[in-house]
């Protein structure tokens, strides 16, 4: 078996299902094998889509087991040589897996490979190549010299800002949400800790591949992560596992330092959560006083551009929803006027049934300054999927 593809999944079936139809299309010409967990997600999620994709492998698990432990399950019962870990909210184009298999095949001290991650506005995710977050380049990150100096070769550390994104280079941290790795290297390293329930494993499995000798590398080649642009970074609960996972990292990794160097990162981490706590207590104080909108830009335009044969099930999902709304084709809009598109949020409604996914993603990227982010329709299941809601 060349790759096995194992997906964690909670919650996110819809999310899941379009994943799912953009690896069908590209393990072919692969000898691959999927393996989905549902880490008990109770929203019927393995019966929604057993039936759909009967070549998947499906686990359903007793307990949320968190990311590590459930990857480490389907791990230990994988075949490949090569194992993809994806996240549900993710779409590869047909060309990823094959390209990054072959990229292994002929770097034989290549432990993983991390791709380039669009967002939904077609930008690139900083996350796609990180370096190691030791105290000090945590540090530049939580005190803003990160963002401020993001190609500096010191302050720009966490996120690498300084290499080209066009090209393949050597990085030390791979993201989690795409990250290919050998198995003859996890059997070197071992597996993901556990002690990580969500957030820094895959931090924690990168820095233990350079330790081991392995290399990192980032590979020009797109996904989309999907839902990665609506996590609520400021979010207090995020900011809380986040930096938690920050925590066991350093003490697992730089516990041998002194208090004096480790001191200034615990209080930044502290410093971040309160922040966040009390900027959603904020926010909530503003909303329920009526002093702010949740949706300060208005109600969203949807701009579809699909398949004439899908076009009157689309139409039907417009009326049925009140949906402000254009066909790309005909420019002819409904529900909303010309003034105040301006001000709305852009999607760009692209029909499985008319674009690979490569030609998707493609658009995207090339599309990214126009202001429009990425929705994508189903007619297989008759569904609009944003990064923030599911529309049926």
């Amino acid at each position: 078996m060349k790759l096995t593809v194992i997906i964690v999944s909670y919650k996110v079936k819809h999310y899941l299902d379009q994943c799912l139809r953009s690896v069908h299309e590209a393990i072919q010409g692969l000898e691959a094998e999927v393996i989905v967990v549902d880490n008990h997600s109770q929203d019927g999620s393995v019966e929604y889509l057993s039936t759909e994709f009967p070549w998947v492998n499906f686990i359903e698990s007793n307990h949320n087991l968190g990311f590590a432990r459930a990857n480490n399950q389907a791990i230990r019962q994988s075949q490949g040589e090569f194992v993809l870990l994806l996240n549900p909210d993710t779409l590869v184009g047909e060309e990823v897996l094959r390209d990054a298999v072959q990229f292994m095949e002929t770097h034989e001290r290549c432990g993983s490979v991390g791709v380039r991650m669009l967002r939904t506005d077609g930008t690139d995710a900083l996350e796609s190549r990180r370096g190691i977050p030791t105290p000090m380049t945590s540090f530049y990150k939580m005190v803003g010299l990160c963002a401020h100096y993001p190609q500096s070769r010191v302050f720009g550390k966490y996120y690498m800002g300084y290499l080209p994104w066009d090209k393949p280079v050597q990085i030390e941290i791979i993201s989690g949400a795409f990250c290919m790795l050998r198995r003859q290297a996890l059997d070197e390293i071992g597996l993901l800790d556990e002690d990580f329930f969500m957030y820094g494993e895959d931090i924690d499995l990168s820095y233990r591949l350079l330790k081991g000798g392995w290399e990192n590398w980032y590979l020009p080649l797109k996904i989309l992560h999907y839902k990665g642009e609506s996590t609520q970074k400021t979010n207090f609960r995020y900011v809380h596992v986040f930096y938690e996972a920050m925590f066991i990292f350093l003490r697992k990794h730089y516990g041998h330092l002194s208090w004096l160097l480790s001191l200034p990162i615990h209080l930044g981490i502290y410093c971040k959560a309160t922040l966040a706590l009390v900027s959603t207590l904020v926010e909530k104080m503003r909303y329920s006083m009526g002093f702010v909108s949740r949706n300060r830009n208005g109600e969203p335009h949807y701009r579809f551009d699909v398949a004439e044969e899908n076009k009157e099930m689309c139409l039907r999902l417009i009326q049925r929803h009140g949906l402000s709304a254009t066909f790309v084709a005909e420019e002819l809009h409904s529900g909303q006027s010309a003034e105040s598109l301006a001000n709305a949020h852009t999607y760009y409604v692209y029909d499985l049934c008319k674009f690979t996914f490569r030609e998707m993603l493609d658009h995207l990227a090339a599309s990214r300054d126009e202001g429009q982010r990425i929705a994508v329709f189903n007619a297989a299941r008759q569904t609009i999927i944003t990064e923030s809601e599911i529309i049926s």
